[in-house]
């Protein structure tokens, strides 16, 4: 009876085990299920992708210069002597304040009279740029007003007599001349040029001015057939002019150029 009880009580110290150590294999199995059915969690990094455009920024200074035609004139007619300065400051991105200060003496001589012109003159006004640059270049193509002043002094040198009966010939040509001073003219001008840049910061130009004068103060006895700055009266009140010039940019500051927003790129899709 003893040996009964013995061995049923291993019997039941041995299935308790089994029951133990199942319970045991049946956690871990659990376990390694649920590790195994985990979902994997992936990190993902955000990459943000940006459209750099570069940013264009125009030159904003002084442009400074000499006309080429006036300063050597005098080399090849010997009735001209002459020199004009010109500048212009760029104001916004099309607009140019401009400017010419210059000297001349000049000697005409007419079919009645010969007069030589000697003054100072200086203009004023504003340029607009008509060229759309790419990328980097400054060249212009311009048209602008200007308004002019003249203060000169005549000198008559010889002078004719009309005379209406030529039966007893041309009248002698008189010399006795004299000299006029403190005479003033102003106009206004159409100014059409275009410049270039044909090396860093240096531009050579052309232009061409249609004249009209406003006022005029004559000298005694004739009338002002050149006035500097405005040239020849070719009839009454209209003058013409050109220049060539060379001139040199003195950069100062920059402006960064605003792109419109029609002309901004799309963003990627």
């Amino acid at each position: 009876m003893r040996h009964m009880s013995k061995y049923i009580f291993s019997i039941c110290l041995l299935f308790t085990v089994f029951l133990i150590q199942a319970q045991e294999i049946a956690t871990d199995t659990v376990k390694k299920e649920i590790r195994k059915t985990k979902p994997k969690t992936t990190v993902q990094t955000a990459e943000t992708i940006t459209d750099s455009v570069p940013v264009k920024k125009d030159r904003y200074g002084l442009r400074v210069g000499v006309d080429l035609y006036k300063l050597t004139r005098g080399f090849y007619d010997k009735d001209y002597k002459g020199i004009e300065f010109v500048g212009d400051f760029r104001l916004t991105k099309k607009y140019y304040i401009a400017a010419e200060l210059g000297i001349e003496d000049k000697t005409t001589d007419d079919d009645r009279l010969n007069s030589t012109a000697t003054g100072t003159y200086i203009k004023g006004g504003f340029d607009y740029n008509m060229y759309n640059n790419w990328l980097d270049m400054e060249n212009l193509i311009t048209v602008g007003l200007r308004g002019g002043f003249s203060t000169f002094s005549q000198e008559l040198n010889s002078y004719k007599i009309y005379n209406p009966d030529q039966y007893w010939g041309e009248i002698p040509v008189n010399t006795d001349g004299a000299k006029y001073t403190g005479l003033t003219a102003a106009w206004a001008e159409v100014a059409v040029g275009m410049k270039a840049k044909v090396f860093n910061n240096v531009f050579v130009g052309f232009g061409v001015q249609l004249k009209l004068l406003l006022a005029n103060k004559d000298p005694d006895g004739f009338e002002n057939l050149y006035i500097p700055g405005f040239n020849r009266t070719y009839d009454g009140s209209f003058g013409v002019g050109f220049n060539y010039t060379v001139s040199y940019f003195i950069p100062l500051y920059k402006k960064q150029v605003i792109i419109p927003e029609a002309e901004k790129k799309a963003p990627k899709k």
